[in-house]
């Protein structure tokens, strides 16, 4: 009897909120209708896109073209004054000093070395980085798309890292790897010695790595995971009806029809690892020493964490750092296009 009362004493509540809701809603769309009729009269239905276009339009202008075109003019501008009135103009000046080098496989003799260990300290990140995220992906993404126990458990487990401010994940693992952590509590607790594991520049290096597939591979798993959902089932069965097992399975189907996929994780993930910052930067500072220092974070403390402030050098770094990322977005568009003709 209780319970029959709750249930006649609610309904009354949900049906007042329903109305409220779709009184507001009504009112809301009266309103916006008041407003874009004079218009769609005035320029047409076929130009009516155009108009839900202007708004984001204004907005991309103002917080990305804009900020992009002063910075590609602070790029050819030098001197420590931060508004672009006061800046003299100095050409190529700022690319010369970061393209002066008598051996630039060595970075000692770079006029600006911090630069172009970056640059290598880049390349080396983004090439173990990307194999370990496009594999440790795949490889989860084939398990995760199998029948086995607690799927959903799993899948959910796996994409949470992705869902984490990469500062709470920087945050996180220092505490864990840090000379007083956890990992060397449990180190010292199975007889080990401790380990300096960011005071050292090889193990710095191994952690950044691993903490960044580690954050970012359940988002690319989940792409993974629905590239193959989408091959028809029909394809798998034919082929055991034929005798192929598993492997052969994978090589001859599964793989060809998850290539368009692959790509798109590939091109995403090496975008990323080009990005990194804000997780390195809250681990390690981009210490020992120049060790893990990135491009993201060679521009910063250039443009604003070094005592003076160089913009010019700053910003000539990202237009080419912008330069690398357009020739890999135009490579995808490319290659994109390439496997759908095929």
């Amino acid at each position: 009897m209780e319970h029959k009362k709750n249930i006649n004493v609610s309904r009354p509540i949900k049906d007042f909120f329903g109305k409220l809701i779709n009184a507001l809603l009504s009112i809301i769309i009266n309103a916006l209708d008041w407003i874009m009729d004079p218009i769609q009269r005035k320029i047409g239905m076929k130009r009516m896109a155009y108009v839900f276009l202007v708004p984001n339009m204004l907005i991309f202008g103002v917080f990305v073209l804009f900020p992009m075109l002063v910075n590609i003019y602070y790029a050819f501008t030098g001197g420590t004054n931060l508004f672009p009135q006061d800046r003299p103009f100095v050409g190529l000046d700022n690319f010369k000093v970061l393209f002066t080098c008598e051996n630039f496989l060595d970075p000692n003799t770079c006029q600006e070395d911090l630069f172009w260990r970056a640059v290598y300290n880049t390349i080396n990140f983004v090439v173990f980085q990307v194999v370990g995220i496009v594999l440790f992906s795949l490889v989860t993404a084939l398990i995760l798309n199998r029948k086995i126990v607690a799927r959903g458990f799993f899948r959910s487990v796996y994409f949470y890292p992705v869902l984490l401010s990469p500062v709470v994940v920087g945050l996180i693992w220092k505490w864990i790897l840090q000379r007083d952590g956890i990992l060397n509590a449990l180190i010292i607790g199975l007889g080990g010695e401790r380990i300096n594991f960011l005071l050292n520049s090889n193990w710095a290096t191994f952690w950044v790595i691993f903490i960044s597939i580690w954050a970012n591979m359940g988002f690319f798993t989940l792409i993974l995971l629905a590239g193959l959902q989408s091959i028809p089932p029909d394809l798998y069965e034919a082929g055991s009806m034929d005798g192929t097992n598993d492997w052969q399975s994978f090589r001859h189907i599964t793989l060809p029809l998850l290539m368009p996929t692959m790509l798109v994780v590939l091109v995403l993930s090496l975008i990323r690892a080009v990005q990194v910052f804000d997780q390195v930067f809250v681990l390690t500072g981009g210490g020992p020493g120049s060790a893990t220092l990135y491009m993201v974070q060679y521009i910063y403390n250039k443009g604003f964490s070094d005592q003076i402030h160089i913009f010019g050098l700053a910003a000539a770094a990202s237009v080419i750092m912008a330069a690398v990322l357009m020739v890999f977005t135009l490579l995808q568009l490319y290659l994109s296009r390439k496997s759908d003709a095929v």
